[in-house]
């Protein structure tokens, strides 16, 4: 019999759909949050926890179970709020970090809340909501085919071409 973490773990690897090519996303596919991450319920012993599935895919692979609330879970090489694609190797797109790495990532990005960004943005964090169901959406009825592509790089599969 699997002990209950093993139960854990691939209860949460069954909502989650792996690129075919080696450094593509792997995305989350179960609930997503009104912030565009994916959340994972994992069951303790005084009922439930919520994870963020960015945060409970990175605790099972390097934080041996856990992370504290002072870790930062930071989306290194992609910008995709449902990416879960965590490996101990160079093509982990999901490493740990610092609030200075995760603010610094933040700004570059233009995701920092401010008057300026915001108006900039036009209220991205509803945005990234709706960006995120969209593609899980899709995923889960298309597969990864190339108007999913479209969709992660930000394009709609509808939009004409310029040239």
């Amino acid at each position: 019999m699997r002990s209950s973490e093993d139960k854990e773990a691939g209860r949460f690897w069954d909502k989650v759909i792996k690129g075919p090519r080696p450094g593509d996303c792997w995305i989350w596919t179960g609930a997503i949050g009104d912030d565009g991450y994916g959340r994972f319920w994992q069951n303790v012993a005084a009922g439930q926890r919520m994870w963020r599935a960015h945060r409970f895919a990175v605790a099972l692979v390097l934080g041996g179970g856990d992370l504290s609330a002072h870790d930062k879970v930071r989306h290194e090489s992609c910008d995709v709020p449902l990416c879960v694609h965590v490996t101990d190797g160079l093509d982990s797109h999901l490493v740990l970090g610092t609030t200075a790495d995760n603010n610094r990532d933040r700004s570059e990005a233009g995701r920092h809340a401010n008057m300026y960004s915001l108006r900039r943005s036009g209220g991205r964090r509803r945005d990234q909501a709706a960006h995120s169901r969209e593609l899980r959406d899709h995923l889960l009825a298309h597969g990864w085919d190339d108007d999913f592509r479209l969709l992660l790089a930000g394009y709609s599969p509808d939009q004409e071409a310029l040239f």
